[in-house]
């Protein structure tokens, strides 16, 4: 295989970029959900709590209410068991931070504990890709909880309270189904067939056709993974199966894909109209997604521990280094630093970037707004809502633009108890913030993930072997229908996970030179199997034999 002797490319140097970090994007096409469900998760527990008197209480009805903000991008189906998931972790997360500050008032063992749960809570929403947002909120909701005043008689009334706030969030992100039940899959398939589109347009060789690739099959994975999650098959099911092979034959032959016409079913997908009939051959038709049996989860941990000693290391260092300097809330910066860590160096290092912005125009937001906010718990209420409107109205265009609506309401939570001085608390949020931030990335840096090369030999390896899968059923006069659908499936996953794993480890430090060119000759020759693959399916206009097998060949 030619592929297995291509040299090595020699390891680039790090860099640090600057060059559009701070670069708005357009908005998340499902922005509102979110936006709107977690201002109808937070508006009742505190308006009631108001009513009560009890605004101090609101701290913990917020960490149920903040649950709202997870799995808008799942079928319902799947969201539901999500959703019970989030609520549960954040209970979890919250019961071991209240019992902690109730038992020991040292300010170094709760930095300890919040770093450990903060390690956790990052590999578990990684590993069970729970998110946006992540782990962030769930880090943010037990590193204060752990430095607020608690009585051990206390916590069952506050987890009582969170729990009950969370099961109310879960009936907010749930009751859409009532009126657009297939709505999720529905957005994820239009989201491919846009991909599919947009990489036709390059005709597989134009400028930015490599992105533009790349994008593509990770709609389609996602609208793969989407459909699979749905439960039980119907009608709609299948229709939008065909329409995701439609979207990932056009992947695999750009140059005879109709761009304009998968644009037009993306539309059609829109509302709760019928579904676009996308025939396909019957043989094509006999197998579309099959079943994908999932990563047991110890073995997606696994992978993660670097990220996981880079988490722990960095959250406790952050908050050592808060203390250290007197700042008064060692959590700001703890959280800040949970916030950095992404797949790599270089993305930490923007997210970084992102965050210290964010917080520090989101910081003059509060001092403008604090006027305002002070004249009674109404208005601090209200102010809060907008801003969580707000925040998930921007983050979604770039992390420092959600940030800048975060920080302020952050900060209007911390005075739910009671007002603090304006600028005491600004000061202190530009402090945590720059610490988190500056010690966070040092431990980033310091701690090493060598397994990033390790991932993309697996990568390449598996994407060899399914590509040979393949061209030994091309070669074959009459290969099974599902044997040849499921080889086809099985490269496109392949070719997907080793852009990733490459993507990944591109932005890593200290590891070795990674095989560059063996990666550009294989995602090759992977892409023409599958365009041979398609072809021989009767998904594309069929082509002579011996143009079908130059195809396969690497």
């Amino acid at each position: 295989m030619s592929s297995a002797h291509a040299t090595p490319a020699a390891p680039s140097a790090p860099r640090l970029p600057l060059a559009g970090v701070l670069r708005v994007g357009r908005p998340s096409d499902i922005w509102f959900k979110p936006a709107l469900s977690v201002v109808a998760a937070i508006a009742p527990p505190d308006l009631t709590l108001l009513a009560l008197g009890r605004l101090d209480l609101a701290m913990y009805a917020m960490a149920g209410s903040l649950c709202a903000l997870y799995a808008h991008n799942r079928p319902y189906a799947a969201r539901a068991g999500a959703l019970m998931w989030v609520v549960l972790g954040m209970l979890g997360g919250l019961a071991v931070a209240l019992l902690t500050a109730s038992l020991t008032g040292s300010a170094v063992v709760l930095v300890t504990v919040g770093a450990l749960l903060a390690a956790a809570q990052k590999v578990l929403c990684d590993a069970t890709r729970t998110g946006p947002p992540g782990n962030v909120v769930l880090t943010f909701v037990s590193s204060a909880s752990l430095f607020a005043p608690q009585t051990l008689d206390q916590v069952p009334g506050h987890l009582a309270l969170a729990a009950a706030t969370g099961a109310w969030a879960w009936l907010v992100c749930m009751a859409p189904a009532l009126l657009r039940p297939h709505g999720p899959e529905r957005r994820a398939t239009a989201t491919a067939l846009k991909a599919a589109a947009a990489y036709a347009d390059t005709g597989g060789t134009g400028e930015g056709h490599a992105p533009a690739r790349a994008a593509g099959y990770a709609a389609v994975h996602a609208a793969r993974q989407s459909l699979l999650a749905t439960g039980a098959p119907s009608r709609t099911r299948h229709a939008l199966e065909r329409l995701v092979v439609r979207a990932e034959v056009a992947l695999a032959a750009p140059a005879q894909a109709d761009a304009g016409r998968l644009r037009g079913w993306a539309r059609a997908l829109r509302g709760t109209g019928p579904v676009p009939q996308a025939g396909l051959p019957p043989a094509a038709a006999d197998e579309l997604l099959g079943v994908q049996a999932a990563q047991p989860l110890w073995a997606r941990l696994g992978p993660l521990t670097p990220l996981a000693a880079r988490t722990a290391l960095g959250c406790a260092l952050a908050g050592y280094a808060s203390l250290a300097l007197g700042i008064g809330r060692p959590y700001w910066a703890l959280v800040t630093a949970a916030s950095l860590y992404q797949a790599n160096i270089t993305l930490t290092w923007s997210r970084a970037v992102q965050r210290v912005v964010g917080n520090v125009v989101g910081v003059l937001v509060f001092a403008a707004v604090a006027p305002l906010a002070h004249l009674g718990q109404a208005a601090l209420v209200l102010c809060c809502l907008a801003f969580g409107f707000g925040a998930e109205l921007l983050i979604s265009r770039n992390y420092w633009l959600g940030s800048v609506c975060v920080t302020p309401m952050a900060l209007l939570i911390t005075e739910f108890a009671g007002y603090r001085a304006t600028g005491e608390l600004m000061t202190e949020r530009v402090a945590d913030t720059v610490v988190g931030a500056l010690v966070g990335f040092a431990a980033a840096v310091a701690v090493t993930n060598r397994r990033a090369g390790d991932r993309v030999e697996r990568a390449l390896t598996a994407a060899d072997r399914a590509r040979e899968h393949a061209a030994r059923l091309l070669a074959e006069p009459d290969p099974d229908p599902a044997a040849l659908e499921s080889a086809r499936r099985g490269l496109a996953a392949a070719l997907a996970d080793l852009r990733t794993a490459s993507d990944a480890a591109a932005g890593e430090w200290w590891q070795r030179a990674l095989p560059q060119e063996r990666v550009v000759l294989t995602e090759q020759s992977g892409h023409r199997t599958l365009a041979a693959t398609a072809r021989r399916q009767g998904l594309l206009p069929d082509q002579d034999t011996a143009t079908e097998t130059e195809d396969a060949r690497p």
